[in-house]
C-alpha cells in the first residue's frame, strides 16, 4: 500500500478500482481525453448523474474500470465538495482518499493538506500512461465551486438567474468594493517524445514532492556554461541534421547533460519511459535544479536504440522528434542514456534548450500581449495596454508556481489574483487571470486560451483595459504562463 503525498503517483493493476472518500462530502469525477476537456455533459459523474461508461458513483465510493471508459478517455479526475452546499471544506473533517482493488486490498491512500477557504478539492487523477494506468495525488483547492470547476472542464452549466449558455459573472458591480477574478483554465497531455504540453488545468496543481527553490526566479545574467567535449559523437550527428534543415548548430551544455543523464537513469531504474521518476521529480525540474534557466525547451524520451547514431536516426525518422531536433530556437543540447540491468533496454533522454535572458523574456511576453490584442481587434475591442505592476505580479506568480511546484490561481497560502496585483502596487478594482502550463510558445498558449471558453471570455472582456504577462520555465509541466487583466 502506498501513502501518497501531493504529486506522488503509483501504478495501478488492471480491473476495477474502488475510490472512496468517507465523510460529509460529495464525490464526483470528470472523464477527459488528451485535450483535458470532457467529451460532453455525460462525462461529469456526480450525485445527479451517477454513472458513465467505466465509472459508477454510489454514496462515498466511485468505482472505476479504466478499460471500459468511453473511447478516447485518458484521465479521470476525482473531486470532492461539502455535502452541504456552500460549506467551506476547512469546516469539515480532513478528507482521506483510499483506493482498493476488486479483492479489497488497499492500493493507495492520500490525505491532502488541510483546505482553507476552498469549497471544492481536486484530490487525485487516474490517468493512462502508455498502455498502463496510474494514480496521481493532487490535493489542490478550487474556490469557484463545483459549477465553476465543471465549466472549466467543458461541462455546460447554467447558473440560476443566468442566461442559458453564459457563465455567471464574478465582476463586482460599481457599488461593490470587493475585487473579482474571472479565473479559468483546462489540461492536456505530455507526449513521451517531442515537446511536451500539459496546457490548462482548472486551478489544478500537479506538484512535485521536492520543489527545488522557494524564491522567485529571475533571468540569469550569465546563462552559459563551458562547452563539453563531443565524446560520443552526438553533437556532430545532431548538428549535421540541423545544418541539412538550415538550422544553426547547438552546443553541448554540462547542466543539460547532468539532467539528461539523471533522468535516463531514473527511467532505467523504473523500467519505463516517463516524464517523471519514481521520486516524483520531473525532467524539467531536473533541468532547473542543475542550474539551467531556460526560455525554450524540448526533449526526446526514447527506449531501444543502442548508440547515439541509432538514437539520432530514430529522431530523423519520427516527425515530431525531427521537428524538435531541427528547431532553430535551440542553442544548447545534451544526451543521456542508461540501461535497465534487468531487461537490457537502454533509455535515452535528449534535451534541447535556449537560456532565459531578460531580452528573451521581454520578447516572449510582448508576443503574448500582441497576439491577445489581435484577438480583441478581431472582435472590435480596444487593445489592452501593458501595466508594469500587473506584469510584475504575473511574472512573480509564474516563478512561484515553478519554484513551489503548484499550478493554481490560489497560492499555497491562499492568495488570489487580486491579492497578488495589490501586493505589486496595483489599485485596479477589477482583476482577471488566465494561467496555463506546458505550452512552448506564445502562439501556442494564446491559441489554447482562445479555444477555452473561460479563458476566451477574459481575453475578450470589453471592460478590461490593461494586461500583464508572465512566463517561467521549470516545474512539473515545463512552462508556466499567466495573463493578469485589470480595469
Amino acid at each position: 500500500m502506498s501513502e501518497l503525498v501531493p504529486g506522488g503517483n503509483v501504478p495501478l493493476p488492471g480491473g476495477a478500482l474502488a475510490v472512496r472518500v468517507p465523510g460529509p462530502f460529495d464525490v464526483c469525477a470528470l472523464v477527459t481525453d488528451d485535450s483535458g476537456r470532457v467529451g460532453g455533459d455525460a462525462d461529469f459523474v456526480f450525485y445527479n448523474q451517477p454513472t458513465a461508461p467505466g465509472a459508477r458513483l454510489r454514496g462515498d465510493t466511485l468505482t472505476l474500470e479504466p478499460g471500459r471508459l468511453r473511447a478516447g478517455a485518458t484521465r479521470v479526475t476525482v473531486v470532492i465538495s461539502a455535502a452541504e452546499p456552500g460549506v467551506p471544506l476547512a469546516r469539515l473533517p480532513a478528507p482521506t482518499l483510499q483506493v482498493t482493488d476488486p479483492r479489497g486490498r488497499v492500493l493507495a491512500r492520500f490525505a491532502p493538506p488541510a483546505p482553507r477557504q476552498e469549497t471544492v478539492l481536486l484530490l487525485a487523477e487516474v490517468y493512462r500512461r502508455g498502455p498502463a494506468w496510474k494514480l496521481r495525488a493532487i490535493g489542490q483547492g478550487y474556490a469557484d465551486g463545483l459549477a465553476g470547476l465543471a465549466r472549466d472542464f467543458g461541462v455546460d452549466v447554467v447558473d440560476e438567474g443566468t442566461a442559458p449558455g453564459r457563465a455567471a459573472s464574478a465582476t463586482p458591480s460599481p457599488s461593490t468594493s470587493a475585487p473579482s477574478a474571472d479565473i479559468s483554465a483546462g489540461p492536456s497531455t505530455t507526449p513521451v517524445t517531442g515537446p511536451s504540453a500539459r496546457p490548462f488545468a482548472p486551478s489544478v496543481a500537479i506538484p512535485s514532492t521536492r520543489p527545488f527553490a522557494s524564491s522567485v526566479a529571475t533571468p540569469s545574467a550569465s546563462p552559459f556554461a563551458p562547452p563539453l567535449a563531443d565524446s560520443d559523437g552526438f553533437l556532430a550527428l545532431a548538428n549535421a541534421a540541423r545544418a541539412a534543415a538550415g538550422s544553426p548548430p547547438v552546443s553541448l551544455d554540462a547542466r543539460l547533460a547532468s539532467a539528461a543523464g539523471a533522468h535516463a537513469a531514473a527511467m532505467a531504474a523504473a523500467g519505463r519511459l516517463d516524464t517523471e521518476g519514481r521520486d516524483g521529480v520531473s525532467l524539467h525540474q531536473r533541468v532547473t535544479a542543475a542550474g539551467y534557466a531556460y526560455l525554450t525547451v524540448g526533449e526526446h524520451l526514447v527506449s531501444g536504440p543502442r548508440t547515439p547514431a541509432e538514437f539520432v536516426d530514430y529522431c530523423l525518422r519520427t516527425d515530431q522528434a525531427h521537428r524538435t531536433l531541427r528547431d532553430r530556437a535551440f542553442t544548447h543540447a545534451a544526451l543521456g542514456h542508461a540501461t535497465d540491468r534487468r531487461g537490457g533496454t537502454t533509455y535515452w533522454t535528449a534535451l534541447w534548450a535556449s537560456p532565459l535572458t531578460t531580452d528573451g523574456l521581454a520578447r516572449t511576453t510582448a508576443e503574448v500581449v500582441d497576439l491577445t490584442n489581435r484577438e480583441r481587434a478581431r472582435q472590435g475591442l480596444r487593445p489592452l495596454a501593458v501595466d508594469p505592476l500587473l506584469t510584475s505580479a504575473a511574472q512573480a506568480h509564474c516563478a512561484d508556481m515553478v519554484a513551489r511546484a503548484f499550478y493554481s490561481h490560489t497560492s499555497p497560502e491562499g492568495t488570489q489574483p487580486w491579492d497578488r496585483a495589490a501586493a505589486a502596487g496595483s489599485t485596479r478594482r477589477t482583476i482577471g487571470e488566465n494561467i496555463a502550463c506546458g505550452q512552448r510558445s506564445a502562439a501556442e498558449v494564446v491559441e489554447g486560451w482562445m479555444n477555452s471558453p473561460g479563458h476566451r471570455a477574459n481575453i475578450l472582456k470589453p471592460a478590461f483595459t490593461h494586461i500583464g504577462v508572465g512566463y517561467a520555465g521549470g516545474g512539473p509541466s515545463g512552462t508556466y504562463w499567466t495573463q493578469l487583466f485589470g480595469a
